[in-house]
């Protein structure tokens, strides 16, 4: 049985992290050789593990508030960490130079396009940031397990859910596209459902 104490230093570790990161994570498919961009980073869920191990984490969020957030939670966790690596920024207009990253993690943010359009825009600034080879691992809303036949279509891809959220979905025409773009698998994608309510879905794909 794990007690308290180690709970609380698992806790300290890695913070409130995504499970299916950490899935990753356990995998090492992560070294401290990459430079790695949390795309929408919010206030750090999934950085507190990577800056306190010493990995080259950088972040943006379109909330200033949040990256003053993280730059604070940076430097509380490891004081030389160089908290400008986390930057006010929106992933149409990513603020870093073309092939500059090894990753890209993004966690519960595409499903925020507000069209198809919008979330093409996203993935290609996603792409043009990452260097050939580099990972991209993201968790969206997506529609492959009958989800979306209790859900109404807004149109444009966006749908209310039946959680009552309304959410940009990942169905498999807009798949194809992002492999179009220049993305193979990593590992096979993987998609939950929850309690008929939504249903998530764990991409890990390589910039080809």
């Amino acid at each position: 049985m794990i007690g308290s104490m180690e709970i609380n230093e698992l806790n300290r570790l890695l913070g409130n992290v995504d499970i299916y990161l950490l899935d990753q994570i356990l995998k090492g498919r992560f070294t401290k050789e990459m430079k790695i961009l949390d795309a929408g980073c919010g206030e750090g869920r999934n950085t507190a593990y990577f800056v306190n191990q010493g990995y080259q984490i950088f972040g943006i969020d379109p909330d200033e508030l949040a990256i003053q957030y993280c730059r604070f939670q940076s430097k509380s966790l490891k004081n030389e960490y160089d908290a400008h690596r986390f930057q006010i920024g929106r992933l149409e207009e990513i603020p870093f130079h073309a092939e500059a990253f090894d990753v890209v993690i993004c966690s519960a943010v595409l499903h925020f396009a507000k069209n198809v359009d919008n979330f093409r825009q996203m993935i290609s600034e996603i792409h043009r940031v990452l260097k050939p080879g580099g990972i991209l691992w993201f968790r969206m809303c997506t529609g492959f397990g009958g989800i979306l036949d209790s859900a109404k279509e807004i149109g444009n891809g966006v749908f209310e859910l039946p959680d009552g959220s309304e959410r940009f979905v990942l169905q498999a025409k807009e798949l194809e596209q992002v492999l179009d773009l220049g993305f193979e698998y990593v590992e096979a994608p993987k998609t939950v459902l929850v309690l008929n309510q939504r249903e998530m879905g764990v991409f890990i794909m390589r910039k080809i």
